[in-house]
């Protein structure tokens, strides 16, 4: 049975069909994630969509909850391809929120509750968002812009949320979804720049979603999910689990020992963790005493994931490991199942199947087999664009010959005799000290290697001399007295002439987003206002 699914309409003309199967329907070109929801609630209406701690919501009553706030938009007057906005920390109710927005056509736009108050006005603001959506931490945060503010705020983790929702049984107008209508707008971090809305479409998430199967998504498969909501990192496991008819367990914010418990109490089978976390769960105390057995499978993305880390995951925690690597804009990404590769763990692994992933010069020419250039990539899972930027979007783009459209990385990386992706460091991130290129990550290999570092960063400053010149931010083991003078002669003594370190700095820890990364530009921006070098 196919079905064409090109022009879909809505949600009361799916509970004339309860006997579809899904099997087939991941076949079809195009399907809508909130209908495959209405399935699993006639077909398991009992079985468990969301966990977070003591609450519980089976497919059935998320279905209800789906209609309720579809209604709701569709009463105040929100459209098909207007938008909405949530700021907040994961929760079952900013879960409601966000699949009731797509039944009702409406795009969403997570925002990040780390931002700073004028930057979430203004990012919603930029997006037009019909609403915001946000927790009570948030609605404090914006308290003194209230007046700035241009679109009403409902607070989801009050009595607010419950009034706001349509009556129970509501039932909200049918809605045609078509494959090219936003699904979300994701603002970028910002850690380069003012934040872009990079704008993902409906059939870019029915794309991941089919992706899914390949990797034990199903009713079975139960996910815990521990980074936030409005990151895609995040979004890449929530949607296939519960797609595919499976459980979402939430942690709204990470801890390694409730995370441990909460893995062995739900006898979790997938997750999606950044490098950073990897990092804290095997070093923590109770890890190797965590009955972890019913894992299948683990992915990882957003940040660099250091080889011998891998290799501790894949001797002491059950079920296979995937490192993804990609962009929240799309374009090509790269798979790497640990488990079945283990000695490419220095690799971000091939092309994923049907992604095109090619490497360019400065000049936007391909180059050889085995040469280093900028990453590009193309699939079917493509941003539309970056929201209301044409310049920024053409800027993002590459076409090959025949015309072809690429994203663009900023990454640079070659490919080994075997075609998989070795990254050597993002474009931006490169020093270029005295006319010869340094890659910040070669000289933190070496740093890396001293017995007493635990972590460490290197960025390029500005050099009166060199133009740029490499400093390295580090992080002490536990117990260690290590001095920025004595890293400094020892990094030195291991490295090139032209790759030497100007000044090494002892932090406390370095500063990341909430998804991992290290953010260097804080590093370079606060070392520079010191003028630690004049």
């Amino acid at each position: 049975m196919r079905h064409d699914m090109g022009t879909l309409t809505g949600n009361n003309s799916m509970k004339q069909d309860t006997t579809m199967d899904i099997a087939e329907l991941l076949e079809s070109p195009f399907y809508t994630i909130s209908e495959l929801l209405r399935l699993h609630a006639s077909q398991q209406p009992q079985h468990l969509a969301l966990i977070q701690g003591e609450q519980q919501l089976d497919y059935a009553a998320l279905d209800q909850l789906l209609d309720r706030t579809a209604s709701a938009l569709q009463r105040d007057g929100v459209q098909v391809g207007d938008s909405v906005a949530i700021c907040a920390a994961a929760s079952i109710n900013y879960a409601v929120i966000f699949l009731g927005a797509l039944r009702a056509g409406v795009t969403v736009v997570p925002l990040a509750p780390s931002s700073t108050a004028a930057s979430l006005v203004a990012m919603a603001a930029d997006a037009g968002a019909r609403l915001l959506f946000a927790d009570s931490a948030v609605a404090q945060q914006l308290s003194p812009l209230a007046e700035s503010l241009a679109t009403r705020m409902i607070t989801i983790d009050s009595a607010q949320f419950e009034d706001w929702l349509a009556p129970a049984n509501s039932q909200p107008a049918a809605v045609t979804i078509p494959p090219e209508l936003p699904f979300n707008i994701i603002y970028s971090s910002g850690t380069t720049g003012a934040p872009k809305g990079i704008v993902q479409s409906h059939a870019m998430r029915w794309m991941h979603v089919r992706r899914g199967t390949l990797t034990g998504y199903g009713p079975q498969a139960v996910t815990l999910i521990s980074t936030p909501l409005y990151s895609n990192t995040t979004l890449v496991s929530f949607f296939p689990t519960l797609a595919l008819g499976g459980t979402v367990v939430l942690l709204a914010k990470f801890d390694a020992a409730t995370y441990l418990a909460l893995a062995e109490q739900h006898r979790v089978t997938h997750t999606m963790l950044v490098p950073v976390q990897y990092q804290r769960l095997m070093a923590h105390a109770t890890f190797d005493q965590t009955d972890l057995s019913a894992f299948r499978m683990k992915f990882s993305t957003s940040a660099p994931f250091g080889a011998a880390l891998k290799a501790d995951i894949l001797q002491r925690w059950p079920g296979g490991l995937i490192e993804y690597y990609g962009m929240t804009e799309g374009g090509g990404t790269c798979m790497l199942a640990a488990h079945e590769f283990p000695h490419k763990l220095h690799t971000v692994g091939c092309p994923a199947p049907e992604h095109d992933i090619r490497l360019i010069d400065e000049d936007g020419r391909e180059v050889a087999q085995g040469e280093t250039g900028e990453v590009v990539g193309h699939s079917a899972a493509m941003m539309t664009a970056y929201y209301k930027q044409p310049a920024k979007t053409a800027e993002a783009e590459w076409h090959d010959a025949s015309g072809k459209r690429f994203i663009r990385t900023g990454d640079v990386g070659r490919f080994d005799e075997d075609c998989f992706l070795i990254l050597l460091d993002r474009k931006k991130d490169m020093i270029i000290s005295g006319g010869f290129n340094i890659y910040p990550s070669d000289l933190e290999a070496i740093l890396s290697q001293h017995p007493e570092v635990a972590e460490v960063a290197v960025v390029g400053v500005a050099s009166t001399r060199w133009g740029e010149t490499p400093v390295a931010f580090a992080v002490r083991r536990a117990d260690s007295e290590l001095t920025a003078e004595s890293l400094l002669a020892w990094a030195n003594a291991q490295l090139g002439k032209t790759q030497r370190l100007a000044a090494v700095e002892m932090i406390e820890s370095l500063p990341r987003s909430t998804i991992g990364k290290v953010l260097k530009r804080s590093l370079r921006d606060e070392f520079q206002q010191r003028g630690a070098l004049a």
